[in-house]
């Protein structure tokens, strides 16, 4: 994964390797690599989503 990713770059790059894993055709090494790779991707859009939640949160409070 790269160090520097956006939560849009994140997904898209999940949404791709979903692609690829979903080949038939694909060679079991690449396809373990690829699911570390997208492992790795899921974690990073997961940790963004619940600091995006929790910023929200905090405005409604501030705000409220």
């Amino acid at each position: 994964m790269k160090p520097i990713m956006t939560f849009d770059k994140a997904f898209s790059e999940l949404e791709k390797i979903v692609g690829q894993i979903e080949d038939e055709n694909i060679q079991l090494d690449t396809l373990a690599d690829k699911v570390k790779d997208a492992n790795e991707l899921i974690k990073y859009c997961e940790t963004r989503l619940r600091a995006i939640s929790e910023d929200i949160e905090k405005e409604k409070i501030n705000n409220g």
